[in-house]
């Protein structure tokens, strides 16, 4: 009776195991537990890890799942987990960089995630520090929008933008689409566009780049993160640009340092148009303290100061008005007395001879006039 027993709860975790891990959610050691059904689509396996392709910052950690939707379509979910948000976008610009060789029509857009671009079997999104490839491995039918929005619910938005950068290139909106972006770069051979002036920029990982197409002509923005360090490449560019020019080698177009940026354009059709692309990028520096801002006091102080001067000439201001309306309405009542005065003194008959005394018209005073007002004799 014992005997049948375990024979039949080893039975039950033989073929229950097995259930689990096909019927289980898929699991991402960097974003734990993902829905195991998304829309459609339900998690089978958890595969081995895809190789990271020699594209700038290596990710913390990667995951691939296979899901399986209608129409017996298989598709693989791959995650790449970076340190940065920056680091995320460098590699999906640069993967669709890659993608851009054999299909011209690939554009980075915001459809999905944060921003990302897709092809016929693929959709490749990036969202905060994640990177997240959706692709139809089995050529069946299968709506990679579903699963791909799903995966996006799923991962924090960081920042939730593109780099800063990006939008410092000329006419960024436009070009947005197809600009390649590098982070903490150590060089630039990853660039989809090559020149000898390259070999002169030595960033030491403490700088970025971004890349675009405008026509004919390529712009490529360098930020190094300190003046010193852009001041130093500064001499370095100028020199090995002079240098080209004497070898009779490609040399960029134009070239100017813009605060902490070095401008370079490529392919111009003419030094004018070159200068025109220069001229559209706006140096913008942000300090943005780790801490605790050790100048707090300093600006508190200033906008005590700033704050009390203010009031203090608001004041000044008020009373001087004060004051020149109290001098006119005065000035005017003032005057007006002065007229009714002088209205009044016209009015009155004046007797030059008598000095200003009281006169007796004696000569008028007669008994007929007025007995009254005649003097009596005493007796």
């Amino acid at each position: 009776m014992r005997l049948s027993r375990v024979i039949v709860l080893l039975v039950t975790l033989l073929v229950s195991v097995p259930l689990a891990l096909a019927e289980g959610p898929a699991v991402d050691s960097s974003m734990g537990v993902v829905r195991s059904t998304i829309g459609k689509f339900k998690s089978t396996l958890v595969l081995a890890p895809p190789d990271f392709p020699d594209t700038g910052a290596p990710p913390l950690s990667t995951s691939r799942t296979e899901y399986a939707g209608p129409n017996k379509s298989k598709v693989w979910v791959e995650t790449f987990r970076f340190r940065q948000d920056a680091q995320a976008y460098e590699f999906l610009s640069l993967l669709a960089a890659a993608a851009r060789r054999s299909n011209g029509n690939i554009e980075i857009v915001s459809h999905i995630g944060t921003a990302g671009f897709a092809s016929a079997n693929e959709i490749v999104f990036f969202k905060g520090s994640y990177v997240v490839t959706v692709k139809n491995v089995n050529g069946q039918p299968a709506d990679l929008n579903e699963l791909a929005q799903g995966w996006a619910e799923a991962i924090d938005k960081g920042e939730g933008d593109i780099p800063v950068l990006i939008r410092h290139l000329p006419a960024p909106d436009e070009v947005q689409t197809d600009a390649v972006y590098l982070s903490n770069f150590a060089d630039l051979h990853l660039l989809p566009f090559q020149n000898a002036v390259y070999d002169a920029v030595q960033s030491g990982g403490n700088a970025d780049a971004a890349f675009a197409t405008y026509g004919p002509s390529k712009v490529l923005l360098v930020e190094f993160h300190t003046p010193q360090l852009a001041a130093d490449n500064d001499r370095r560019i100028i020199a090995r640009i002079q240098e080209l020019w004497k070898l009779g080698q490609p040399a960029p177009t134009a070239y100017k340092r813009v605060g902490n940026y070095s401008v370079f354009v490529f392919d111009a059709p003419g030094e004018q148009t070159a200068k025109e692309l220069i001229s559209q990028v706006k140096y913008e520096q942000v300090v943005q303290w780790l801490g605790e801002n050790p100048n707090i006091y300093k600006e508190a102080e200033k906008r005590y100061i700033n704050t009390t001067l203010g009031v203090l000439v608001a004041v000044l201001k008020a009373s001087g008005y004060a004051l020149i309306a109290c001098l006119g309405i005065g000035g005017l009542i003032g005057g007006l007395l002065f007229s009714y005065r002088r209205a009044q003194q016209k009015g009155v008959t004046a007797f030059s001879d008598a000095g200003g005394m009281l006169r007796l018209n004696l000569d008028e005073m007669t008994p007929q006039a007025d007995p009254r007002r005649l003097l009596r004799e005493r007796n």
